[in-house]
């Protein structure tokens, strides 16, 4: 992987705050994948919170990025991590709302690919010039689309997340770029209130639906295509 090596300078001081978080957000909650603790002591999340905001870097609530659009609690990003169940040694992710760049980054540290999508070209160009330009991430492929019918190109997946709500059930493109016991992890119902789990049986993609209640994600719904499924 192209950040082996780190985001965060391997001299630096314990960040308390950062330790806080984990320890009371993250371990306190039930994320318990070394991986996604690892990713969050790597990433440095301020630099994805507009300055006026780093004060509130770490708390447990959605902050603004501009364009109408939020970066979510860590809490949030972990659990979807935690629940793609990555396999040991890398593996290629695709990710569908590429935001703030925040999520892109933690899983960029866990895996040799990730493909992310974006449906805002100001958002995708911020992400790819911070991740790529400021963070020197090489192993991030940016797209501007619906993410919808996913990234058939680079299928198939070790894990697919999706950072927007679909109404009732998974868009179906994107359970066909499952590799076979991949994971699809997606919000379902207005703005994301649950999470749910779809993992590809085999090739003839029957799926398992895991509906873990009570999410209590703010998710923006699925736009473009995705509105007509």
């Amino acid at each position: 992987m192209a950040i082996q090596d780190g985001l965060m300078p391997g001299d630096s001081l314990v960040d308390l705050e950062l330790e806080t978080m984990i320890s009371q957000q993250l371990v306190g909650r039930g994320i318990t994948d070394q991986r996604v603790l690892a990713a969050f002591r790597k990433v440095p999340r301020k630099a994805f919170v507009p300055d006026y905001l780093h004060q509130k870097t770490y708390l447990d609530v959605e902050l603004p990025i501009g364009l109408g659009q939020t970066i979510s609690p860590p809490y949030i990003a972990a659990r979807m991590l935690q629940e793609l169940q990555l396999p040991p040694g890398g593996g290629r992710v695709l990710e569908v709302g590429t935001g703030s760049g925040f999520q892109t980054a933690l899983l960029s540290t866990m895996v040799d690919k990730v493909v992310t999508i974006e449906i805002a070209p100001e958002l995708s160009a911020r992400a790819r010039k911070l991740l790529v330009d400021d963070l020197g991430l090489g192993n991030v492929e940016f797209h501007v689309g619906d993410g919808f019918h996913g990234w058939s190109e680079a299928a198939p997946f070790d894990g697919i997340v999706v950072n927007a709500a679909a109404e009732e059930e998974p868009p179906w493109p994107l359970v066909g770029q499952l590799r076979e016991g991949a994971r699809l992890v997606i919000p379902i119902g207005e703005r994301g209130a649950e999470l749910h789990v779809v993992r590809r049986n085999d090739f003839d993609e029957e799926v398992v639906v895991h509906t873990l209640g009570a999410f209590a994600g703010r998710f923006a719904m699925l736009k473009g295509e995705a509105e007509d499924y």
